[in-house]
This record gives structure tokens, sequence and C-alpha cells, in this order.
């Protein structure tokens, strides 16, 4: 697995729901995936201002969530 950092960026919505976040897999909506993350990844979460949010993972644990969802 891989060492280098990836960084998901992802918007809410003003009603709280997730808009937009990236390396989302087919399949799943970003509210979805965003449920996914903060699950099985909350320690990478990180809240930014202007309703912004990041994952900062690895590429090797990040391309294994990914997997993980089409179980």
């Amino acid at each position: 697995m891989s060492d280098e950092s990836v960084v998901v960026h992802g918007r809410f919505a003003p009603n709280g729901t997730v808009m937009e976040l990236g390396e989302r897999p087919t399949g799943l909506t970003p509210q979805e995936w965003f449920n996914f993350l903060s699950v099985n990844a909350s320690d990478a979460y990180k809240t930014l201002a202007g309703s912004r949010i990041t994952f900062t993972l690895t590429r090797g644990r990040l391309d294994t969530l990914k997997a993980q969802t089409l179980n």
C-alpha cells in the first residue's frame, strides 16, 4: 500500500446534507459516501469554513475503503 496522502474534498448544503464529495465510488451518492467514510475513517475527517469538509487518507487506505463499498 502507498503512503501517498489523498485529500478527499467535500461540501455541505445549507440544510446539512452532503452535496459533493470527491473520490466517490460509482453507485454511491455523496451523502452515502460521507456516511460510509464517517463511520470507517472518522479519524481522517476535518470540518473547514464555508461548509467544506476533508478526509485525509493514504492512497492505500482509500482504495481499501472504496473496495469495501462494493461488498
